[in-house]
């Protein structure tokens, strides 16, 4: 893999290149094939900053860019949680090719990502599972009432049974802050 390093406002020592280097080229081992990687620190000038120095890492290869930034008081430091960040992201990509090549049966993905298919057979795909569950009286009001028990909950949504068309309904917070409502169809 071709390892970039540039940096703005510190001074990248040979330890330290070796360092960066050595731990980005190791990336190789969760999806093969990756080509290419920048890594870029600069470090704060402000002495009241406690983590000066940030570290971002750009990862490209079979058409997949993945980037990771961190924070630290120096270099070493901020390598590491970066290449923490990356390798917690690429083994997401692996398992989400993974689970792809599963449902399609397309050889061609493992083979553009670099993945042994024996290596994808052993992995046994994973149902998605419901991991909580909640049981409430759904009330009888209008969307308008649904907004202001919305507001006391403080929640992006929320479930009822709309009294003006006797049928289930949500209401929700838009993203410009207004709200929206999902009426159930007859």
């Amino acid at each position: 893999m071709d390892v970039k390093i540039s940096s703005k406002r510190t001074e990248i020592t040979p330890r330290l290149e070796e360092y960066v280097t050595d731990k980005v080229e190791r990336l190789d081992r969760f999806v093969a094939g990756l080509e290419r990687s920048e890594v870029h620190m600069v470090e704060e000038v402000n002495p009241r900053i406690a983590d000066r120095v940030l570290c971002e890492v750009t990862v490209e290869g079979h058409g997949h860019h993945i980037r990771a930034k961190h924070t630290a008081p120096d270099g070493f430091a901020a390598i590491d949680g970066a290449v923490d960040k990356l390798e917690r992201q690429l083994r997401k990509l692996k398992t989400r090719l993974i689970r792809r090549w599963h449902a399609s049966g397309d050889e061609a993905l493992l083979a553009d990502a670099g993945i042994d298919q024996a290596e994808a057979e052993a992995e046994e795909p994973v149902p998605p599972k419901i991991v909580k569950s909640k049981k409430f009286h759904i009330a009888s009001m209008t969307p308008e009432e649904a907004v202001l028990e919305l507001e006391l909950v403080n929640h992006d949504f929320y479930f009822f049974h709309n009294s003006e068309t006797a049928r289930a309904a949500i209401v929700y917070r838009r993203h410009d802050g207004d709200f929206g409502l999902i009426d159930e169809a007859g």
